[in-house]
């Protein structure tokens, strides 16, 4: 039989919406829902609220919005809901022991990675850049650690050859959302044994800088391939040709043996038509079928190469 419990919602970003909003349909109480301050965003800077926040308040909910968990004020606030449980989905600050201690079931974390797989803050972009075949939902009971809680339950999503890092997001976040309303009904039930995570098996998946998007033509094409997919939508992958910096969107594997030769070296373009533009790598090669020239739109291939000729160029593979 379902039981309504009353419940914390803490969230910033669009993958946290559609749990959220799965929580409020199944007929829990959401007693209030914590979300990062508004912030200045877009060409003119003007304040914008979380969607978390956006879809919070189209639900009718009450929203808190601390700097801090850690302040007095905000443990007080909290305590004073006399929540059964607190839900967390990519809020984004720290909660204190006292915090996690307050809701009787405790705070639950919806993370978007089979933990212990995936560590830390970019567990979505690492799976891909890895080569992972699974990816997945953990709900997990927090603890004061880095996402080193108690699994509750597991729930795999499987990483497609054509997933960007924006395409598995949107499959977790959806699977978060059902996951989160499943396991909520049989933890109030008994029915679930938390499970130690086997810590030697951890990986941590670090955030991620724009630094690593730039291209290393001297790499695998397999290797280049996965990070082109692990980098859409951000910071997207690139690289330098005929003066000019070049952002790759998607691109297919040709070849993975083909050595570079003198013919052939690393980054030389071995032929562009509208089917693609083929790169010789470190070993194999790389066909770019969705690109964008600095200051230009993005453009499928075969409009690309309508408006640049890259035949007989060569990409930069050095910093010189």
């Amino acid at each position: 039989m379902f039981k309504s419990l009353r419940l914390i919602y803490a969230g910033t970003p669009e993958f946290s919406v559609p749990a959220l909003q799965a929580l409020h349909a199944a007929g829990h109480n959401i007693v209030a829902v914590l979300t990062q301050p508004d912030r200045p965003a877009g060409r003119g800077q003007k304040m914008q609220a979380s969607p978390v926040k956006q879809a919070a308040l189209e639900l009718g909910l009450n929203v808190l919005q601390p700097l801090s968990l850690r302040k007095v004020h905000s443990k007080k606030e909290i305590r004073a809901l006399k929540a059964d449980v607190m839900i967390v989905a990519a809020y984004g600050l720290i909660l204190p022991q006292s915090v996690l201690d307050m809701p009787r079931l405790g705070c639950l974390n919806i993370h978007a990675s089979l933990l212990p797989r995936w560590r830390g803050a970019a567990p979505i972009h690492r799976a891909i850049e890895a080569g992972d075949e699974l990816s997945g939902i953990t709900i997990m009971q927090m603890d004061a650690g880095l996402d080193t809680g108690d699994i509750l339950s597991a729930h795999p999503v499987e990483i497609m050859a054509d997933d960007t890092s924006q395409s598995l997001h949107d499959k977790l976040s959806d699977c978060g959302a059902d996951a989160i309303v499943e396991t909520l009904a049989k933890l109030d039930q008994g029915l679930i044994k938390p499970q130690a995570q086997d810590s030697e098996l951890a990986n941590y998946a670090h955030k991620l800088h724009k630094s690593e998007a730039k291209i290393d033509w001297s790499e695998s094409s397999e290797i280049i391939a996965r990070k082109i997919r692990a980098f859409n939508p951000w910071p997207c992958a690139f690289s330098e040709i005929k003066g000019k910096t070049l952002k790759v969107w998607r691109a297919e594997i040709v070849d993975s043996q083909q050595p570079p030769s003198d013919k052939l070296p690393i980054g030389k373009v071995i032929a562009s038509s509208p089917q693609g533009v083929q790169v010789q790598t470190g070993q194999g090669v790389l066909n770019l079928l969705e690109i964008q020239m600095s200051g230009k739109k993005r453009l499928n291939v075969e409009q690309f190469v309508n408006a640049v000729d890259l035949s007989m160029e060569s990409f930069k593979t050095t910093d010189e």
